[in-house]
């Protein structure tokens, strides 16, 4: 088993920037792949981003050029840095980490953004 919890939420302007984080224990000795979602009110959770084990990245495309994911060495912590952040981007951003081969997968319970002028 896996706990996820994820830090780093709060309130912001538009244009702000912060950085969320998601420590992970537990046995994360299988884990290879760590996501970011994010769901906004009254809407489906969306990916956001990606990173593996060996520390290949995706993104949605739309966010790419503002969001970084990043990951410790050690493959406990998981960080999602935000730029630029817009009123769209308001929502609860979840940590995801999964074990690709064994179909297992881990949430957190989420940390609130909102971003509000």
């Amino acid at each position: 088993q896996v706990q996820l919890v994820e830090s780093g939420g709060d309130l912001v302007g538009p244009g702000g920037s912060l950085t969320l984080s998601c420590v992970a224990s537990g046995d994360i000795s299988e884990i290879d792949d760590m996501r970011w979602y994010r769901q906004a009110p009254g809407e489906v959770r969306l990916f956001v981003a990606a990173i593996t084990a060996l520390g290949t990245t995706t993104y949605v495309p739309s966010l790419k050029d503002r969001f970084t994911i990043k990951k410790n060495d050690a493959g406990n912590m998981l960080y999602l840095q935000m730029n630029n952040l817009q009123l769209d981007d308001s929502a609860v951003y979840y940590c995801n980490f999964r074990n690709t081969l064994g179909a297992e997968e881990y949430w957190g319970r989420g940390t609130q953004v909102r971003v509000s002028s």
